[in-house]
């Protein structure tokens, strides 16, 4: 693993001029992805941001605050298959005044194959990061030749790293850090209603099947608490939620607003008595990494209760910063939910070590600094103030 810098921004030793990196991502912008807008800025405001190049179109309909930051650097290669854009990318990369060091695919697929491509015929090092559904869109032969020609791997979560050595790739693991700053703990105003709150795309990794499920249990139930679940999120899956929020007759316990940006979820955050993150392996074998979900309302200071499936337990200890149950089992988390909304004390003790556990390892400008320092010490230039050849 690379050591760790000090906290706060990243800047490189007086002597050295930084390395300059080529961003290769893929659709962008991309709400969800506000992990790779933390990261890239980073790399920016520490001087090391050549450009960002995208593979494809994202959805600029809703973008998360500070995007404009990052907007000028930004390029979108022209559609076609990965032959016709590493054509376009090593164009680009040519007319870049000031030249690039290295190129770095942002994640292991499409990204990663044309950024190695683009830097093999410009005699540049190349590197890549992977996440979570992009290492399960490389044939492992492919991966692990592509991981043997890179000067650096990176990842972001222990399942993913896991994934990688067993390959026999030597990553390196770096988390994605939450703004402490954006999101903060607050006061929630109890009344008779617990409100639950969970965030993510409405796909079926998310698990949000079973939430509903469980939702219908506590209905259902004896105990006095009412409960009111809101799931603020959009995706192929809405119409299917729907449904089955009509078919358990809870249309006035569960609630889909749709997408927010993070100029509003931390309110919403500050609003839940608890937050519910119930992620499954889905039928193709996707699964989350560590959601933003989960260092989100850490830093927020609420009670958490999560699936333990992949690399969620990293930072979620059970019952000493949240709750872990098993994925796709509404019961038990129904049962979690129960217990947890009947003993505000142990919310308040919950909701107290996850902020000091996001403090002590997940500070956004502190991670933010350990992946530019990897990127740095991986693809600096060979002489001082020179370039690569």
């Amino acid at each position: 693993m690379a050591a760790s810098s000090s906290a706060g921004h990243y800047r490189p030793a007086a002597a050295t001029r930084p390395a300059k990196v080529l961003a290769v991502v893929s659709g962008w912008p991309r709400l969800s992805e506000t992990f790779a807008q933390n990261e890239l800025a980073a790399l920016h405001r520490a001087g090391m941001l050549a450009g960002i190049v995208a593979t494809k179109q994202g959805d600029p309909a809703l973008v998360q605050p500070g995007l404009d930051e990052l907007a000028p650097l930004v390029v979108h290669l022209p559609d076609g298959d990965a032959d016709a854009q590493t054509d376009a990318l090593v164009a680009h990369v040519r007319s870049i005044e000031g030249g690039v060091d290295a190129i770095h695919g942002y994640f292991a697929h499409r990204p990663a194959e044309i950024a190695a491509a683009a830097a093999g015929r410009l005699g540049l090092p190349f590197g890549f990061s992977v996440h979570a559904l992009d290492l399960r869109k490389v044939e492992p032969d492919e991966l692990r030749r592509r991981a043997a020609a890179a000067a650096v791997v990176v990842t972001c979560n222990t399942d993913a790293y896991a994934a990688l050595d067993a390959e026999g790739v030597n990553a390196h693991l770096v988390p994605h850090g939450v703004d402490l700053d954006r999101f903060v703990p607050g006061p929630v105003v109890h009344d008779a209603t617990t409100h639950l709150l969970a965030v993510g795309r409405l796909v079926e990794k998310k698990g949000f099947p079973t939430l509903i499920d469980a939702m219908a249990q506590l209905a259902g139930g004896t105990t006095t608490t009412s409960f009111e679940l809101t799931i603020v999120g959009e995706g192929a899956d809405r119409t299917a939620l729907e449904d089955r929020i009509a078919a358990h007759r809870i249309t006035d316990m569960v609630h889909l607003p749709g997408r927010t940006t993070h100029d509003e979820l931390p309110t919403l955050y500050r609003s839940a008595d608890i937050v519910v993150a119930p992620s499954v392996v889905d039928s193709k074998g996707d699964r989350d990494g560590l959601p933003n979900v989960v260092l989100e309302s850490m830093a927020c200071g609420r009670p958490l209760v999560a699936s333990d499936v992949a690399a969620i337990a990293s930072a979620v200890e059970h019952d000493r910063n949240g709750v872990l149950v098993p994925p796709g089992d509404a019961t038990a988390l129904a049962d979690a939910i129960r217990e947890l909304a009947a003993d505000r004390a142990r919310r308040d003790r919950l909701g107290s070590a996850a902020r000091a556990t996001a403090e002590q390892r997940f500070e956004l400008h502190h991670c933010g600094a350990r992946f530019c320092e990897l990127l740095d010490a991986a693809f600096a230039p060979v002489t001082t103030g020179g370039t690569r050849p």
